[in-house]
């Protein structure tokens, strides 16, 4: 992959993830402040103050540029090999005191995922994906996806993006989609329902207008447990429809 130290690189993303997840929840009763008026698209201090600091750190330790949530691109031109970072997924879920949200961090060469962390602070647990060696790693110990084959069987993970179509026709659509699987949940974090796909705990993650950010990570970390990460249609302004499933339903 010609990639300089992807170990030293694995490294700076954890201990940036682990330092922003502390700050998020020791500090929750400051950072937790809504700085926009979109009622659909929650964005908090929170959001802010950890993506300054998980910048700070890429920008000092490693010399890829970076596209984050926030702040957009740290150079005009990304190249090919790029950090994509979302400081807070699950803000909405943050700001209710709903303990499903994360810190994601991932590094991408020609839009293919090579690395992806993903911490948990809720719960302290950090979710690494090295795709290069197709190694996936729940606190330094092996995950990888489930066996089962049959939806009926299964559960799916999907969620609604603030801008979502909520015609009839769209809501049928998604409603028909649903009515096979054993289970069907939504839980308002794309990259912590990554994670749920590739350590088992759910066989697809499926969601149409997810930006890059919410998911590059998890897809790294799924594809690394053996999982299949499909990424479609993104947009100028990043958004993507995503596929992540077991590869096996």
């Amino acid at each position: 992959m010609n990639i300089i130290n992807l170990d030293k690189e694995k490294e700076i993303a954890i201990k940036a993830a682990k330092l922003a997840g502390k700050l998020l929840k020791e500090d929750k009763n400051i950072l937790n402040l809504k700085i926009n008026s979109n009622p659909r698209d929650t964005k908090l201090k929170a959001d802010i103050k950890s993506e300054k600091l998980i910048l700070d750190i890429l920008n000092s330790e490693s010399s890829y540029p970076v596209l984050a949530e926030e702040t957009g691109k740290t150079s005009d031109d990304l190249g090919d090999i790029f950090w994509v970072v979302d400081p807070l997924d699950g803000t909405a879920n943050y700001n209710r005191n709903i303990p499903i949200c994360c810190v994601s961090i991932g590094l991408v060469k020609n839009m293919k995922p090579l690395i992806g962390v993903i911490f948990d602070f809720n719960n302290d647990d950090i979710f690494v994906g090295d795709n290069v060696n197709n190694l996936a790693r729940l606190n330094n110990k092996d995950i990888k996806v489930s066996d089962i084959q049959k939806k009926t069987d299964g559960v799916l993970i999907t969620g609604l993006p603030f801008n979502t179509d909520y015609s009839d026709s769209a809501l049928k659509k998604l409603i028909s989609d649903m009515q096979i699987w054993k289970k069907v949940r939504m839980i308002g974090s794309a990259a912590m329902a990554s994670c749920y796909v590739a350590s088992g705990k759910a066989e697809l993650y499926q969601e149409k207008g997810i930006y890059l950010w919410d998911i590059i990570a998890g897809a790294a970390i799924v594809e690394s447990a053996g999982g299949k990460a499909e990424i479609h249609n993104m947009n100028d302004t990043f958004q993507v429809d995503v596929i992540f499933s077991n590869s096996k339903i």
